[in-house]
Parts: structure tokens; sequence; C-alpha cells
């Protein structure tokens, strides 16, 4: 690192450029002047104090959003796609999709929907390729630095389960080895498109979702034995071992079931790469407890979240101050059970992105991915009608497009915490704000700082003997890039 511990060198001004997005107005903004008039408030920054190494932030490729951006001008695709992939928008570099269908397609769809077809001789991608590949390739050909997917099956065809449904059930045991050979298939028929699977997660939401959309069904014993016994096996034998399985893929309040499981011993961690998760049990507890148990039981694994948005929710189109409100429910407002209700009070979306990043980023977690890239103004489409928000709406019927607040605070990590990058020790002083800093593979410090007060905040900056006094916004989210010396 460019910087060093050392209590002799004589103080000097940290040279740095900063960021904002505010209620106000700043939307990812380079700000220059700062009022400095008030008390300022210590950060101090420690970067010989090491924890997680990054691996990414980004959104994912799902087939309501594909469907949208194939039916936009060519002008405004692009747009899009730039504004998340370029090197000069969000340059996101962790992704996700999903296998076979999901809440978020315009209908159901398997890659093999032969009954019986245990050697999966009829197994098919064509489905993906009118609407998802296509996205996908034109995000890598934007992409200058590249980025990975983790691909997620929300279900296995329906032959292949006890139920003989999309919704619930559970995998017979007769299909575990064609299962396990599922995943290998899409592997090979994704890359002779010319796109690579980075990891794997086993199922999406293995306790289901009450029941509503595609989801099959795995205790966190079972998930293990399948993974150890043939999933982890199968992949090796296809000469798939590298790619990354995550196992779990829900919420993060029954981590400790899971993790207990899944690394229980040497042979159950074996072909686990690390553990996914979910927001949805909270609209502000990123549970950190958790998280620290997870991270501590398996040190050396990932710990990635994979899925969150304002959900159970239409947008509000070209209406900022609204992602800035304490106006939004979630499915836990109507239907938590009464236990759990005070998890889900009314919020404001911009302050659950921020505050869940940055506290995820506090507690181990090394990279962080949002649900849909791009819905339209209904929160769509897609088969269930369960609305949802995205960082990007758009209008098809007028070809407008509509960047959220959400999108530029994905942008103030993805864009400058960069894979690599590791996240070092950051002290805060102060009860009203939270703040997160990395230093990246370029040696810059990127430190993201978020105030959701009514007022103005001063701020001291310390890096050793190195400071710099700045200030921010009232309701406001900052990234401040700290050059190397």
């Amino acid at each position: 690192m460019a910087f060093t511990l050392n209590s002799c060198k004589a103080t000097k001004e940290l040279e740095m450029e900063v960021y904002e997005t505010s209620s106000t107005g700043h939307a990812l903004s380079r700000i220059g002047e700062f009022n400095t008039d008030k008390t300022p408030i210590a950060i101090a920054l420690n970067p010989e104090q090491k924890f997680q190494t990054i691996t990414g932030f980004g959104g994912s490729f799902t087939e309501s959003s594909a469907s949208l951006l194939n039916r936009l001008s060519k002008g405004n695709r692009k747009k899009i796609l730039e504004a998340y992939f370029g090197k000069d928008g969000a340059n996101y570099s962790l992704t996700r999709t999903h296998i076979n269908s999901c809440d978020f397609s315009l209908d159901h769809y398997a890659y093999a929907m032969v009954d019986g077809d245990m050697n999966l001789e009829s197994f098919s991608i064509d489905k993906d390729k009118e609407d998802i590949i296509p996205m996908i390739l034109e995000a890598k050909a934007i992409s200058k630095d590249g980025f990975e997917i983790i691909a997620s099956p929300w279900t296995a065809p329906p032959w292949m389960k006890d139920n003989k449904s999309w919704i619930g059930g559970k995998l017979l045991p007769e299909y575990n080895d064609t299962w396990a050979l599922y995943y290998s298939k899409y592997i090979d028929a994704y890359k002779k498109e010319g796109i690579d699977i980075w990891g794997l997660t086993v199922i999406n939401e293995p306790h289901g979702n009450g029941n509503n959309w595609e989801s099959m069904l795995f205790s966190p014993t079972e998930m293990t034995d399948f993974v150890q016994n043939h999933l982890g096996p199968s992949l090796e034998a296809n000469g798939k071992g590298n790619v990354k399985i995550l196992g779990y893929d829900q919420n993060r309040a029954g981590l400790k079931e899971w993790v207990d499981a899944m690394y229980k011993d040497e042979k159950s961690s074996k072909y686990y790469a690390g553990t996914a998760i979910h927001w949805y049990e909270s609209t502000y507890d990123y549970f950190p407890a958790d998280l620290q148990y997870a991270h501590h039981k398996a040190p050396n694994k990932y710990l990635i979240q994979t899925e969150a948005c304002v959900d159970s929710e239409v947008p509000h189109w070209n209406d900022d101050a609204w992602y800035w409100k304490k106006e939004a429910t979630d499915w836990g407002w109507d239907w938590a059970s009464e236990k759990d209700k005070h998890l889900h009070p009314k919020y404001a979306p911009v302050n659950r992105y921020a505050n869940d990043i940055i506290g995820c980023l506090n507690n181990w977690v090394d990279g962080w991915v949002d649900w849909n890239m791009v819905l339209d103004e209904q929160g769509g489409p897609n088969w269930f009608k369960n609305w949802c928000v995205a960082p990007v709406i758009v209008d098809i019927k007028k070809d407008e497009v509509y960047f959220t607040p959400l999108y530029y605070v994905m942008s103030h990590f993805s864009k400058f915490m960069r894979p690599g990058a590791v996240k070092i020790g950051c002290n805060l002083n102060d009860k009203e704000l939270v703040a997160t800093a990395v230093a990246n593979p370029d040696r810059s410090i990127a430190l993201v700082i978020f105030n959701p007060t009514e007022d103005s905040k001063t701020i001291e900056i310390q890096i050793n003997n190195n400071k710099k006094i700045i200030s921010i916004s009232a309701k406001a989210l900052q990234t401040v890039v700290i050059k190397p010396e």
C-alpha cells in the first residue's frame, strides 16, 4: 500500500476526488466546494488493518430486464448497458442470472422438458437466445474490465420433483445425478455462446417463497449432501471444478443453521466456495452477528449478497424525491408474522441500499448483487405480477428511460470499489453517519459515507498524519477517492 503508518511524518493534506448523490439533486456529481464551518466528525482510515478482498458489485440479467431492452430503441438499449457496464458508468463487475425460469420471467420454462430424460439429451438453451444471452453478450462487449456471472436455478424441471410442479416440492433422489449434470450442460451451452459462468448457487431460496413462484426445497443437510455427493463430483468430473459453488442463497437470519451444515467438516465443505445471502428478512437490519458468524465459520470462503430489491412496490416514475422518503413498504409490511413485523417498517429506498451495502462490507461480505437491472413503470414484466423496483425504469411505449437514485447508489460502490480491493479499517466517531472503505488494486482508497440526516456534516478524513476536511450534504451518499502518494 502507498499509505504506511509513520507518526514522525509531517502532516499533509490528502489528495482526493469527492462524488455525491443527494436528495437535493446531486447524482454521482463531482464536488469541490465544501462547507466546513461545523465541528468536524473524524473518520480515521487504517490501510494496515485489512479484512476481506472484494469480489465485486452489480446486478442481474433476468428475462424481464432483457425482454424490455429488446423492445427499446437501439439508442436507449445501448445507453442503459453503457450506464451499467461502461468505464464511465457503474462499471459492474459481479452479476447474476437465472437457470430455467424464475418469477422475473415471462412464463415457466426449463431447458429439458422431456419426462425421464436422465441423460438430458433434450437439453437446449434456445429460450435464452431470445433475450438473456443477447443482453449478456452486449454487456460483455461494452465492459472493458469484464464481469463475473453467478447462475442460480429457482427449480429443477417439474418432472424431476416429487410434486411435479414448478412451485415447491423436492428433488427426487433418482434425479440427483441428472440434476447435477444439468449445471454442466448449462455451463457448456453458455460457453458455446461465448459466455463463461464464474459461479453457481445450488438453488435460489431453498426455504421456498410461500409457494408463490418457481422454487425447490432443500434443508441445510440435504443441500450439503447434494453438493458433496453429486454436484461437486459431477462438475469436477466434467472439467468444471473451477466453477464456484455457493450454498444457501436466502435471507441472512438463517445463516447459522446453514453454515454449520455446509462447513461441518472437511468433506462437507470441500466443494463449497462460499455462501450466498439475500436481504429480505428486514428493511433495516443487516444482521451483523449472523454475517460475522458465517465469516468466522469459514474465513477463507466467499460471502456474497446475491439478491436485493425494493420489493412489493410499483416504481415511482421520474420522482427522485420518493426514493429518499420513508414511504416504501415490502412484503413483510402486510404478511410478516407479528413477532417479525418490527423488521418491516416503512423505509426510504436509498437509505435501505446505502445502509445495507455499507453494513455488509463492514461485516465481511465481499460481493453485493442487485436484482433486476431494468423494469417497466409497473415494476415488471413477470408472470406472477410481483412488482418490484429496479435502478433503471423504462417506458417502452414512449421509449423513455429513468435512472432512479438507486442506480447512483449502486454506482458509488461498483464504480470506485474494484475487484481485488481490500476492505480496510474505517473508524467513525459519529452515530448518525455510516461509512466503509477499501484499498483498491491501483493503490487508491475509496471511502463511502452515508448521511441520512437533515443536516450537512463537516468531515475530517485522517490517514496516519495526513488529513483533509470536507463536508457531506444532508441526506446524501458520498464516495471519496483518495489518491495514492
